[in-house]
């Protein structure tokens, strides 16, 4: 069974990691750094977004097996950079490569914050030579990496777990991810930015990242804040085997524990979604397919005018009801079924399509229910099994201020 632990990256063993000022922010972290003792199986997930980062560029093209390390800088997206953002981002690696005595091609890449604008090398290269000489493990360095990859972030966004194998290894498992604006991640393997960085100590065959792809399906790509997809997202899992255990690929409890992980960290994402109150949840069943009910999903978050709603605590179920009619999939009208909740509130809003009640008293409560830090809304669309969950946020006055002064 899985156990959530205080811990973040550098909690399976022979991973370690540091976060410094490089001097691309003004005075914050904005440089880190994670590597393994041992090259780790590596498992990424890109941007499907048609404009991308030269990071994300380089990365996919090389298309490397395995990584020792990865290096990431936040205050620069180093995209619609050109050509010299791609001799940039092949300088961050060898960089790495040169301090820690690995091949270049063992060394990730990823970058985030402010589009269009050319890396300052210099102070780059000085990041990359003192993380190199910081790198420790504990829980400094897990701070100091989740501090180095924020932009417009309020809260680190980590998580770590560890769970028993069904041969009786012990594994550990840690996250951390950085994500606020400009998220609607559709990240594929093998094809405002979330980066995650992901490590475990469990052994992981290449045959694993089919089971990667639907953990992210099902997890990182179910989270939207605004409904932009990012040029940079990124998601990266390194598998470094030091546990010592057999291939974990089909293990269920290692592959549970990676979901949880993942989950708890889209979950952080979404809660501190820009200038965010509430956290959104959507469950969606009921549906014809898995792919029919993650895009209703994803409309509801989406609307602008639920999302406007959910921040004023405003019981207007017509606008919900109008976002699962404009994603096109299939429903009962006539079986239908919507719930919201809140706190301990659990309010039926309606049944077999039609309005449960229509008293003021009734709305009043659920006002109740949405006026809560975490609001769920539950939709049984009634012409099938398949179900669905994802998570969004509030749309505020904050919102448009933090994005109408983001470049200046």
């Amino acid at each position: 069974m899985v156990e959530i632990i205080d811990g973040g990256v550098t909690t399976p063993q022979g991973f370690k990691a540091a976060g410094v000022h490089s001097g691309v922010k003004y005075r914050s972290l904005d440089l880190g750094l994670l590597y393994s003792e041992v090259p780790a199986a590596a498992f990424c997930g890109f941007t499907s977004n048609n404009v991308k980062a030269a990071p994300v560029q380089v990365m996919m093209e090389e298309n490397s097996p395995t990584l020792s390390a990865v290096v990431v800088n936040s205050g620069n997206a180093n995209a619609l950079t050109g050509r010299r953002g791609i001799e940039d981002a092949i300088s961050m690696k060898q960089s790495v490569a040169t301090e820690l005595n690995l091949d270049p091609v063992q060394v990730g890449v990823m970058s985030t914050g402010l589009i269009g604008r050319f890396m300052d090398m210099h102070k780059i290269r000085y990041g990359i030579s003192r993380a190199s000489r910081e790198l420790s493990c504990g829980r400094d360095a897990d701070n100091q990496i989740a501090e180095a990859i924020m932009t417009t972030d309020t809260i680190k966004k980590e998580c770590a777990a560890r769970v028993r194998l069904s041969d009786g290894t012990l594994v550990y498992i840690g996250a951390i991810s950085k994500g606020s604006g400009m998220i609607e991640p559709c990240m594929k393997v093998l094809h405002g930015t979330t980066l995650s960085l992901v490590t475990t100590d469990a052994k992981l065959s290449p045959d694993f990242k089919q089971v990667w792809q639907e953990i992210l399906d099902d997890s990182m790509n179910m989270v939207s804040v605004d409904g932009d997809q990012s040029t940079n997202d990124t998601c990266i899992l390194l598998a470094n085997g030091m546990s010592n255990g057999g291939y974990a690929d089909k293990d269920p409890e290692f592959i549970g524990a990676l979901r949880t992980v993942m989950t708890r960290i889209a979950r952080t994402i979404a809660m501190d979604g820009e200038g965010a109150t509430k956290l959104i949840e959507v469950q969606v069943e009921g549906a014809e397919t898995k792919e029919g009910a993650r895009k209703v999903v994803k409309t509801i978050i989406n609307s602008p005018l639920v999302k406007s709603a959910i921040f004023g605590s405003d019981p207007n179920y017509g606008r919900i009801m109008m976002a699962v009619g404009n994603s096109g999939v299939n429903f009962n009208m006539n079986e239908i079924r919507l719930t919201i909740k809140g706190g301990d509130m659990e309010v039926p809003i309606l049944d077999s399509g039609a309005p449960i009640f229509q008293e003021e008293r009734a709305v009043e409560v659920v006002r109740m229910a949405m006026d809560n830090k975490e609001v769920t809304i539950l939709v049984d669309l009634a012409v099938g099994n398949e179900s669905a969950v994802g998570w969004g946020c509030d749309l505020t006055y904050d919102y448009v201020r933090i994005n109408a002064e983001y470049a200046t």
